[in-house]
């Protein structure tokens, strides 16, 4: 049971938060009212802004909507107004241009090219627009007009501009292959920047505007003519050169030519070293007379062909950059073919018309004259590659022209080659052609110099005799097997060679001078094999051919010593009388005594008398048959004379002891030697 002071406490504490919820209940119904009147006042202000909008939109939207509408027919009327004006203008463009055009585009290619401009889009607004009006014929006529100025103004400054390349220059340029820094020296402008700028400005709008390749053909028949007669000058220069000077040359680089020009000598492209053509005597040319000026026309032609194509090269190089900033890049490599073609087919012309003299020559068996073939060839072998490269992209036909060429010296070369040895082994027997000394034939001399020449170019000599062989590939035969070729052939030249000298040897009466004859062309053949690489290509194929010819030498040596017998005989020991010292000979013992001093007397006069007219060129040579016959006959001779030299055989002895012998050691010492 609670107590009643709790009780009371706790009465009058509900009684107060009764009180207190009382005032708040009411504070909130206070508030309620104020809000509800607020609202009522809200909503009555927002009715009445309301109202007003919609009054003010129902006033400002008619007038928004007129106003739109004269801002749209003002625009209206002002494009209406800018495409009178754009239209009018089309009108004007004929009046406006016409004196431009008329002018021409010479000194103002820009400006001339702004009015084509405008004259086009004019043509094309009436074609679309007005197709039957008097003004797009007007219009197509000057377009028409203007469209060959500029193609006049195209050919005027090709023709105007583009110069031939002076021989000086392409010689330089040439030259600068085995030079780098002198190559980026010399300058190949053939035309001017400005020049340049202009042609590339037509030619574009020629393409693009024009509708017209015609200027494709005046730009490479004007290069093309330009290209063959810079060519054609260098050969010119070459022919003026040698005729004034014998030898043609390339000053210095122009930069670099001022007050003092220098002349420098000419390498022949891809050459290490100058290959004369040596005049192959009358012997193998079956013709006589005076040749070395033909020689010398030889060697010039030769050089300035060489020339020529290395300047084919570099000049067709040279054209094809230029024509890259002209021609559009769909047409350049037709366009570049037809511009190549005369200067080509005029190298070529003239390749084949070396190789039919070179034909003819060898049914003449004028061999000097074919060996213009070689530098040529191999120049040509040489430079393929670079002519592949500037020919890439052309036709069929113009790539496959240098290797024709190539291919037609190559069977000449070949034919060259075996009709040379034939003619080598069948050179007839002419007895008014042989060395009355017994020295080096002609025949020797010539086949040597062939052989040596043939070193200069064993390459392209064995790849003419490889070209010939059925067994091998057309295409494709190692430098050894070439080699092997070459030295076979060399070995044939020399055996047929000596066949026939042995064949010659025989029209002489005397042995010994077969043997001397013989003697003197193995030796020069031996000697001239040493002192080049031809011994070294021999033993390829030959191992034994030095100590073969060595063999030979020796055993006509010993022919030769053999013709002494009957002088030596004459007092050889086995033929002659003993004699005992104090008894008396007999008048039989004194008459072979007497005929043995004489006959030694008179052969010994005889043989000298013959033998001093005959020669032996090499002096090592001449000396060591000299004094091993010398030996021979001095001890024999000096043995006789020991033995019967006191002996009483006659009563005037001087009249059969003639000579001591120191002379005779004497007399032969001037055998071979006519001057004595």
């Amino acid at each position: 049971m609670i107590p009643p002071q709790e009780a009371s406490a706790r009465r009058r504490e509900i009684e107060d938060k009764l009180k207190q919820e009382e005032e708040t209940l009411s504070f909130i119904r206070d508030s309620l009212e104020k809000s509800d009147q607020l609202t009522k006042n809200m909503v009555s202000i927002l009715s009445s802004f309301e109202s007003r909008l919609m009054k003010l939109e129902n006033s400002i939207i008619p007038v928004h909507k007129q106003t739109e509408n004269l801002q749209r027919l003002q625009e209206n009327v002002e494009k209406t107004l800018s495409c009178l004006d754009h239209v009018i203008s089309y009108y004007h463009v004929a009046s406006d241009t016409e004196k431009i055009i008329r002018e021409g585009p010479t000194g103002r290619l820009e400006e001339y090219l702004g009015s084509m401009a405008k004259i086009q889009k004019a043509v094309e607004y009436f074609q679309d627009n007005s197709p039957d009006s008097p003004e797009l014929n007007k219009v197509k006529l000057l377009f028409e007009r203007g469209k060959e100025s500029l193609e006049s103004e195209f050919r005027s400054l090709m023709t105007r501009h583009s110069k031939v390349v002076s021989p000086v220059l392409i010689l330089d340029l040439i030259s600068g292959e085995d030079d780098p820094e002198l190559q980026e020296e010399v300058p190949l402008e053939h035309l001017p920047e400005s020049v340049l700028h202009d042609v590339v400005r037509i030619s574009r709008w020629l393409v693009e505007y024009g509708r017209n390749q015609d200027f494709m053909n005046v730009y490479y028949q004007i290069r093309s003519s330009q290209l063959d007669r810079s060519i054609k000058g260098l050969k010119e220069h070459f022919r003026k050169s040698s005729s004034s000077s014998g030898v043609p040359y390339s000053p210095a680089i122009p930069n670099k030519r001022k007050d003092t020009p220098t002349k420098k000598p000419v390498k022949r492209p891809g050459h290490e070293h100058d290959f004369r053509v040596k005049h192959l005597s009358e012997a193998l040319n079956d013709k006589a007379g005076p040749l070395a000026g033909r020689d010398d026309m030889l060697d010039v032609e030769t050089d300035a062909y060489i020339h020529c194509v290395s300047a084919f090269v570099k000049l067709a190089q040279s054209e094809y950059q230029l024509l890259m900033d002209v021609i559009p890049e769909h047409h350049q490599k037709k366009t570049f073919d037809s511009l190549i073609q005369d200067a080509l087919d005029g190298l070529m012309l003239e390749g084949e018309n070396i190789v039919v003299a070179a034909r003819k020559a060898i049914i003449r068996h004028d061999f000097s004259a074919v060996l213009t073939v070689f530098p040529i060839l191999r120049h040509l072998k040489q430079t393929k590659p670079e002519f592949d490269q500037v020919l890439q992209g052309t036709a069929a036909s113009t790539k496959n022209k240098l290797p024709s060429l190539i291919t037609s010296m190559e069977t000449v070369g070949a034919k060259a080659l075996e009709d040379f040895a034939d003619n080598i082994k069948n050179d007839p027997d002419k007895e008014y052609n042989m060395p009355k000394d017994g020295t080096v034939h002609e025949l020797t001399s010539n086949a040597i110099l062939f052989l040596q020449q043939l070193l200069d170019f064993q390459e392209t000599a064995g790849a003419m005799l490889a070209s010939q062989e059925t067994s091998s590939s057309a295409t494709s035969y190692s430098s050894e097997f070439s080699k092997r070729l070459l030295s076979t052939y060399i070995c044939k030249v020399l055996g047929n060679l000596q066949l026939n000298l042995l064949s010659k040897s025989k029209v002489y009466e005397d042995p010994a001078l077969s043997a001397v004859f013989l003697h003197n062309n193995y030796n020069y053949t031996l000697k001239a094999l040493e002192k080049s690489e031809l011994i070294q290509l021999v033993a390829v194929t030959q191992k034994t051919a030095e100590r073969s010819y060595r063999e030979h030498i020796e055993q006509q040596i010993q022919t030769y010593q053999r013709s002494w017998l009957k002088v030596t005989d004459y007092i050889a020991e086995k033929n002659l009388p003993v004699v005992q010292p104090g008894v008396k000979l007999r008048d039989k013992e004194r008459q072979m005594i007497k005929e043995r001093f004489k006959g030694f007397n008179d052969g010994l006069e005889e043989l000298c008398k013959i033998q001093k007219a005959w020669a032996i060129p090499d002096t090592e040579q001449r000396d060591k048959i000299r004094q091993a016959q010398k030996s021979i006959v001095k001890e024999t001779y000096g043995a006789f004379l020991n033995r019967y030299g006191s002996v009483p055989f006659t009563k005037n002895p001087e009249k059969y002891i003639k000579y001591r012998v120191e002379q005779v050691g004497d007399m032969i010492d001037r055998l071979f030697d006519t001057s004595a």
